[in-house]
C-alpha cells in the first residue's frame, strides 16, 4: 500500500474515518475499477454470441475472477464495519436500496418499450441488479462478521454449505449474498491493511504474473470443461455436477480460492499511481455498472448484436464496449445521472431537531443533587463569599 500520510487530530480521533478519507483517494482503487467495468461492459456485450465463438468464451472463462468477483472485493474495501447508526444507514438508503428501486423501474419500463410485458421486481431484481441487492446484506453483515473469531473460516464454510439448500438461490440474491461474503470481507480487510507484504514485496511481483498467465493457459485449453454454473453462484448444487452432488463443495471452494487468488495478482500487478484518464473513469464505477444494461438491451433484444459473426465485426464490437464504457464513466455522464445513481434523500426524512442545552438557574442548581450525592459521597460544600465568611475575633 502507499506510505501512510501525516494524521490531524480529527484523523487520530477516527481511524476507521481516516483510512476511509485515504482509500477514497488513491487511484489504485480507480484504476482497478476501470478494469473490472470495462470486463464487465464488454462480456455483457458479446454475451449473445459468447457461446458460438471460442475466442469470446475462452475470454469469458479467463476475465471471470476480474469481473464480479473483483467487484465484490473492491466493495468491501469501501465499507465499514462500524456500528450501523442513522447516518450509515441513510447513507445505505441513498447509495444502495433507492439506486436499486430507480434502475429496477427503468428496466421494467425499457422492457415495456421494446415488447416484453411490464414487470415489477422485489424479489429478484434484473439483470445485474442483484449486485445491489447482495451489497445491501453484504453492508449489514460485515459489522457482525468482522466480531467472529475466524471470520474467513465461517463465511467460507456457508459459502460451501448454502449449495445444499434449495431455498438458497435467486431469490432476494441469497445465494450469491453468502457466497461471495468470504471475498468481500477479504477486500475490507485489505482495506484495514492486510496482505500489505504481497502488494509491496518483489517477489510476489513474478507470482502476480505466474498467476495471471496461468490463468489464461486454463481459459484457453479447457474454457469448454468449465461450467457456468460453477461460476454463476445462484443456484444450489447439481447432480449433474462431476464430482457428484456429495463433492460438489470442493468445487465451489476451487472457485473461490481461484478468485481471491487472481484478484490479489490483479491489484498486485495495478499501477498505483495516478493514470490519465483511466483513474478519471474508473472513478465512475458505480455509474458504469448501473447504466451499461440499459444501453445494451436494445441492441441484444432487437437481434443486432446476434448478427455479428466475422471477426472484423467481433473486433468493432469490443472496442464499442470499451468506448461505451469510457462514456458511461466520463464525468459529464456521472453529473448528469447522479439524481438517478444517488438520490436525494432530505424529502424522506424529518430534519434533525438541533440539541438544546440545557438552561440552569439558581433554583434548579439548588434542587438538583450535586455529583458527589450520586455517587455516594458526602457532598463538598461551595466556598462562600468574603462577606458569608465567619470573622476571625482578634
Amino acid at each position: 500500500m502507499d506510505k501512510p500520510h501525516p494524521r490531524s487530530a480529527t484523523a487520530a480521533d477516527n481511524p476507521e474515518r481516516a483510512a476511509r478519507a485515504e482509500r477514497a483517494r488513491n487511484p489504485w482503487w480507480d484504476n482497478t475499477r476501470f478494469v473490472s467495468a470495462t470486463l464487465i461492459v464488454v462480456l455483457h456485450t458479446v454475451g449473445s454470441i459468447m457461446e458460438r465463438e471460442d475466442v469470446l468464451h475462452s475470454f469469458h472463462i479467463v476475465s471471470w475472477a476480474f469481473r464480479v468477483p473483483a467487484f465484490v472485493m473492491l466493495a468491501g474495501v469501501f465499507s465499514s464495519a462500524g456500528p450501523l447508526g442513522p447516518r450509515p444507514l441513510r447513507t445505505l438508503l441513498q447509495s444502495i436500496v433507492l439506486p436499486a428501486l430507480v434502475f429496477s423501474l427503468l428496466f421494467s419500463l425499457e422492457s415495456r418499450w421494446l415488447g416484453a410485458e411490464f414487470t415489477v421486481h422485489v424479489v429478484q431484481l434484473p439483470w445485474t441488479l442483484w449486485f445491489l441487492m447482495s451489497l445491501f446484506f453484504w453492508r449489514l453483515l460485515l459489522p457482525l462478521v468482522a466480531q467472529l473469531r475466524h471470520p474467513l473460516v465461517v463465511t467460507t464454510g456457508v459459502a460451501l454449505a448454502v449449495g445444499y439448500v434449495d431455498e438458497f438461490g435467486m431469490a432476494f440474491s441469497a445465494s450469491r449474498t453468502l457466497v461471495y461474503m468470504p471475498l468481500f470481507y477479504l477486500g475490507w480487510r485489505i482495506g484495514q491493511g492486510y496482505l500489505h507484504t504481497w502488494f509491496t514485496s518483489r517477489w510476489s511481483l513474478p507470482v502476480a504474473v505466474a498467476g495471471i498467465l496461468a490463468s489464461c493457459v486454463a481459459g484457453w485449453l479447457w474454457h469448454r470443461d468449465i461450467k457456468g454454473n460453477w461460476l454463476s453462484m445462484r443456484h444450489p448444487y447439481s447432480v449433474a455436477d462431476p464430482m457428484s452432488l456429495e463433492w460438489a463443495w470442493v468445487i465451489r471452494l476451487l472457485v473461490l480460492a481461484s478468485a481471491a487468488a487472481l484478484v490479489l495478482c490483479l491489484l498486485r500487478l495495478m499501477p498505483r499511481r495516478r493514470l490519465p484518464l483511466i483513474s478519471t473513469l474508473g472513478a465512475g464505477g458505480f455509474t458504469i455498472y448501473l447504466l451499461h444494461p440499459l444501453v445494451i438491451m436494445p441492441f441484444r433484444e432487437q437481434g443486432w448484436i446476434s448478427r455479428v459473426n466475422t471477426p472484423v465485426e467481433i473486433v468493432g464490437l469490443v472496442l464499442c464496449a470499451v468506448l461505451l464504457t469510457m462514456t458511461l464513466g466520463s464525468p459529464p455522464v456521472r453529473r448528469l445521472v447522479q439524481p438517478l445513481t444517488r438520490p436525494s434523500i432530505s424529502w424522506l426524512f424529518a430534519p434533525a431537531e438541533p440539541r438544546q442545552q440545557p438552561v440552569f438557574t439558581e433554583a434548579s442548581m439548588a434542587a438538583a443533587p450535586s455529583t458527589a450525592t450520586w455517587q455516594g459521597r458526602a457532598p463538598v460544600p461551595a466556598p462562600r463569599s468574603a462577606a458569608e465568611q465567619p470573622t476571625t475575633a482578634t
